[in-house]
């Protein structure tokens, strides 16, 4: 058993150590707003956060999180009321929308170090997580409307 705090909440799991935390979280917690993607940490489809850090989860093993914090994309705001959230429904981000919990993930960690990103910021940030969709215009956008406070009714 592996013990870790998930979106606040103390909870532990059966899995093999060496298991990816992203199954944990989809098949033992049952959230399943972090999705597989490439499961070699490439695509950014499972990011999470680990103590306030962007990781992967697909690569990410159970043993490394024993008794720290993660935060899921269902963690990030439960009522789906955090600026990013609401910037990426503003700006019509997604169109598949299978990355976008990863993206929103990668972009939080951004704006906790850096809440006011520049361009090269945004870009080298977001350089890992990938859309098959392209969407990287709205992406950038939204991000940009959640660093100037310009989401849902202060637009």
């Amino acid at each position: 058993m592996t013990t870790f705090k998930i979106n606040g909440r103390q909870v532990s799991v059966k899995a093999p150590e060496d298991s990816p935390l992203l199954w944990a979280i989809r098949d033992e917690i049952g959230l399943k707003g972090s999705k597989f993607g490439c499961g070699i940490g490439q695509c950014g489809a499972c990011t999470v956060h680990l103590d306030g850090q962007a990781i992967r989860s697909c690569v990410t093993p159970v043993a490394a999180v024993a008794g720290r914090a993660i935060t899921t994309i269902e963690g990030l705001d439960p009522k789906g009321a955090h600026p990013l959230q609401t910037a990426w429904i503003e700006a019509q981000v997604p169109q598949c929308g299978y990355c976008q919990s990863g993206q929103i993930m990668q972009a939080a960690a951004l704006l906790t170090t850096t809440p006011h990103p520049s361009d090269a910021q945004i870009d080298d940030a977001m350089n890992g997580n990938l859309c098959r969709c392209m969407a990287y215009v709205r992406i950038k956008q939204a991000i940009k409307l959640a660093a100037r406070g310009k989401t849902g009714a202060h637009a």
